[in-house]
């Protein structure tokens, strides 16, 4: 049996720095429950149940974010506040606690205690985030979302491009992905400072996993191979063009090409709304727009997107100002291409849709006359030469302003009255199309209370001459179906129309479908006219006025690339 006297001689035994056991022990069980109770009190502040318990948290953005997929999601796991706002090392977890004693001052004083307050600081409470997060390579978004974790065959074309672009320049999460969580501010920004921020890092960038490197080599064999020559299909195609044919008799629709030897492609026209090129140059209204000016064309970053955004744009919720209730986002459209040594033929054709009154337009039809139009562009495709700039990327897009008729900066018919350029410009129903190339200078921004775009800075008519002459302009190739009229025109000062010289549409609409066909010469010494090769690659997009519709009220296609038996291009004219 141990003495009493021994087990307190023990307790007495001194062991580090003159501390007895006895008392190490006791400062150890203190640590122990302190250190507990620390923690558990730390991370009962982590809970949703205790960011949301003030009202100013619980009724903004605690609403914001149950309505996004951080809340509910097809997986059913849920990422809480402190998942995104509160480090996971337990160092950076501390420093961030401290950090939130502002927050509790702010609380006190009431700084952002309605929300009308709360909106007020939105921005500045935003760009505190944005900042923290930049500074730490997104830390927080990385312990769930890990690109070694991530199989980009389930993730959109678009999503993988971007990706993988982020991983060799340096960029980080919260570049690409402001506003996923709580309302979307940063659309107050200046390009500038969203420029700033989107800025790549060179110190964050990081090894390409090997599923991602498998993309990569994927996408590099496919731009590389040699597709491997084909026997060219039979295509019987008359030599002569057709006499112009107006009715709408089906027998009839006829450009003499058999087309049942020629495969269609589906290609989906959507509802822009007002994404016009200045909201495509914009980065606070287009989140693609560090692509899109480095280089990536609209198609490589949208296609299979194309009915969503129509969807999304057709329905108001974004980039249109005046939704039409019933007009439809999008329209299957197939297309059919051949050629011979002389010209170019096309067939398109596409299910018609339910008439949705316009109701802004006495009679709900913007253009009683023609129940539908139907129009192509063509641009010279040439890295090294491009005579329209973005073409290559954009197709038609960059004929489309910011101040043309519909958009938010239309000018007032008093100005267009008004205005010297009246002498130059057909401004008796508003304006419609113009390129950059044919004015001094675009707005983009509209800064200081500047209208974007520039209708009113037009060169001199040299300059204009010079550009036409130098091939700087969208050919227009348009069908109006109430008349059968076809019409030849160009892009560049304004939108030019002229006859169907060289040119013939004929159409027809039987059992709720529409077909188009078109043949065109490959050759023409007009002036606006491009003529084309068999050996070259073109810039090309189509778009569909239906529903008596007319102005921006159309559908789109992306841009697509037009060659001549050429499997690499979008579409491809078949010939023998």
């Amino acid at each position: 049996m141990v003495n009493p006297s021994q087990k307190f001689s023990l307790m007495s035994r001194k062991v580090i720095l003159g501390t007895t056991l006895g008392a190490a022990l006791v400062f150890m069980i203190t640590g122990v429950i302190f250190w507990g109770g620390f923690n558990t009190a730390m991370e009962a502040t982590n809970t949703m149940e205790f960011c949301i318990s003030c009202h100013e948290m619980e009724e903004n953005v605690y609403q914001e974010y149950k309505e996004t997929k951080h809340y509910t999601n097809r997986s059913g796991v849920r990422a809480t506040c402190s998942d995104c706002h509160v480090p996971d090392p337990w160092v950076h977890k501390v420093i961030r606690k401290v950090q939130a004693s502002n927050e509790i001052f702010h609380k006190i004083l009431g700084t952002i205690d309605t929300p009308e307050k709360f909106d007020s600081k939105r921005l500045k409470m935003a760009r505190n985030v944005w900042a923290a997060m930049k500074s730490t390579d997104s830390r927080e978004c990385r312990n769930c979302h890990d690109f070694d974790s991530m199989n980009p065959a389930d993730q959109k074309k678009r999503a993988r491009k971007q990706h993988i672009n982020g991983m060799q320049a340096g960029n980080t999460c919260i570049d690409c992905h402001k506003g996923i969580a709580h309302k979307k501010v940063h659309d107050q920004l200046s390009d500038e400072e969203l420029t700033g921020l989107e800025q790549a890092n060179l110190d964050t960038r990081r090894p390409i996993p090997p599923q991602w490197q498998a993309v990569i080599d994927d996408q590099s064999a496919e731009s590389e191979a040699v597709v491997e020559e084909e026997p060219i299909k039979e295509v019987a195609i008359a030599a002569a063009e057709p006499e112009p044919v107006t009715t709408t008799s089906a027998s009839t629709v006829s450009a003499g090409v058999d087309w049942s030897g020629v495969e269609p492609r589906e290609v989906v026209l959507f509802y822009p709304g007002q994404t016009s090129i200045e909201w495509m140059l914009k980065g606070s209204d287009h989140g693609g727009k560090r692509a899109f000016v480095t280089g990536d064309r609209c198609f490589e970053c949208h296609e299979d997107e194309e009915v969503d955004i129509g969807d999304l744009i057709v329905s108001g919720e974004k980039a249109e100002a005046t939704p039409i209730p019933g007009k439809r986002g999008s329209i299957a459209v197939n297309i059919q291409a051949a050629h011979d040594a002389d010209n170019l033929y096309m067939r398109f054709q596409w299910e018609d849709g339910e008439h949705a009154p316009v109701p802004f337009v006495e009679g709900g039809k913007m253009d009683a006359e023609n129940p539908m139009k139907f129009a192509i562009m063509l641009a010279t495709d040439s890295e090294d030469d491009p005579k329209v700039e973005y073409a290559e990327r954009a197709g038609c897009w960059q004929t489309c302003h910011q101040d043309v008729n519909y958009m938010p900066d239309q000018p007032d018919e008093s100005v267009l009255s008004s205005s010297p350029l009246a002498a130059r410009l057909d401004l008796s129903n508003g304006f419609t199309k113009y390129l950059k190339e044919s004015r001094t200078e675009i707005e983009i921004e509209g800064k200081d209370g500047k209208k974007r775009g520039g209708w009113d800075k037009l060169k001199d008519q040299a300059e204009i001459q010079a550009a036409l002459d130098n091939g700087s302009f969208m050919d227009l190739w348009r069908y109006k179906s109430g008349t059968g009229e076809s019409e030849d025109g160009y892009i560049l000062a304004e939108r030019v129309m002229s006859g169907g010289q060289g040119l013939n549409f004929i159409g027809s609409l039987d059992d709720g479908m529409w077909t188009v066909e078109m043949v065109r010469k490959l050759v023409s010494n007009m002036p606006g006219d491009i003529s084309m090769s068999s050996e070259q690659v073109y810039n090309i997009g189509f778009a569909i006025h239906d529903d008596y519709s007319n102005s921006r009220f159309h559908h789109v296609s992306l841009g697509l690339k037009l060659g001549f038996d050429n499997d690499e291009a979008e579409i491809n004219a078949i010939g023998r």
